[in-house]
C-alpha cells in the first residue's frame, strides 16, 4: 500500500550532504542561524526611560603610536548614573575602541566587535587590517541606526597601530555609520567639542608617551570644566580616566597608580 499525502515517508532527519561553510563574520554566522541579538523598542524616544549615557572620550597620536582616554562618568538625564564606568577597551592586541552614547548598547556593541575580530583571526589565520577593523565597526554602527532614531545612539572612537604603515591611526564615526580617519587627534561624546578645542590649541607632533597621556588627561579635565556630563579625575576617591596606549609592541592599559601622579600634576597646573 502506497503512503497517503499526510503519512511520513522518512524515518529520520535529512542530513545535509555537505557541512556548512565557515563564515569569517561572527555576526553573519549568528544571522544564518537566527541567533543574532535583536533590540526591540516601541513608542519612540518619548516613551523611553532615562538610560545611562557614556560621555567624553579622546584619542591622539604620538611618536610611537596612539593614546586613548575616557572619563569615568555616565549620566541619566540630569543625574550621575555611574562614577566609575569603563569607556575604553582593547578591541584586540593592536587596537582600542572607546564608547560614547547609550552605555548599555555601546557595551554590547563593543563585546560583539571584540568577538568578531577574534572569530575572524581564528577562521582566517591572520588579523584583520586596521582599516578593515574600522570599516567593520562602521557597519555595526550603521546597523544601530533604527535605534538611533529612537534616541539610543552609539558613536564609538577607534584607534590602533597600523602594522603595514608602521604608525598609529585614529578613526571617528557618525551615527549613520560614516567612518573618518583623523590626522592627529579625535574626540567624541558630550564634552568632545571642549576636549577637541583644547587639543587643537595644545597638541604638538613628536609627543612621547608620557606627554601624550598627560595631554589626553588634561583634555578630559578641560572638558569636565565646561560639560557637566564629563567627570574629571577625583584624586580623593581614586577615580582616574581609563587610558590605553597602542604601539608596535601592542596595547597597554595604564594603571591607576601611574595615572594618579599624572592627574595630580595636571590638576595642579590648571589655572
Amino acid at each position: 500500500m502506497s503512503p497517503g499525502k499526510d503519512e511520513l515517508t522518512a524515518t529520520g532527519p535529512v542530513l545535509p550532504l555537505q557541512p556548512p561553510s565557515l563564515d569569517a563574520s561572527f555576526s553573519s554566522l549568528l544571522d544564518d542561524r537566527g541567533l543574532a541579538p535583536r533590540w526591540l523598542t516601541g513608542g519612540g524616544a518619548a516613551a523611553m526611560p532615562e538610560v545611562p549615557e557614556g560621555t567624553t572620550v579622546v584619542a591622539l597620536r604620538y611618536a610611537d603610536g596612539v593614546a586613548m582616554a575616557g572619563d569615568r562618568r555616565a549620566t541619566a538625564g540630569n543625574l550621575i548614573a555611574h562614577k566609575r564606568i569603563q569607556k575604553v577597551f582593547a578591541a584586540d592586541d593592536y587596537s582600542a575602541v572607546a564608547i560614547a552614547g547609550t552605555a548599555g548598547m555601546a557595551l554590547e556593541l563593543i563585546r560583539l566587535f571584540q568577538t568578531e575580530l577574534e572569530h575572524y583571526e581564528k577562521i582566517e589565520g591572520t588579523r584583520l587590517s586596521l582599516e578593515g577593523k574600522a570599516n567593520y565597526l562602521a557597519r555595526m554602527v550603521r546597523n544601530h541606526l533604527p535605534l538611533a532614531f529612537q534616541g539610543l545612539a552609539v558613536v564609538p572612537l577607534f584607534c590602533g597601530f597600523d602594522e603595514t604603515a608602521g604608525s598609529g591611526k585614529l578613526y571617528t564615526f557618525d551615527v549613520v555609520g560614516g567612518r573618518y580617519e583623523e590626522q592627529d587627534y579625535a574626540t567624541t561624546g558630550s564634552g568632545g567639542g571642549e576636549a577637541k578645542s583644547f587639543l587643537k590649541a595644545m597638541y604638538r607632533t613628536g609627543l612621547d608617551q608620557e606627554g601624550a597621556i598627560s595631554l589626553a588627561v588634561e583634555s578630559l579635565v578641560a572638558a569636565a570644566e565646561e560639560d557637566a556630563a564629563t567627570g574629571g579625575p577625583d584624586v580623593k576617591r581614586g577615580i582616574y580616566p581609563n587610558v590605553v596606549t597602542v604601539t608596535a609592541s601592542g596595547l597597554t592599559e595604564i594603571p591607576d597608580d601611574r595615572l594618579a601622579g599624572i592627574a595630580a600634576s595636571v590638576l595642579e597646573g590648571r589655572p
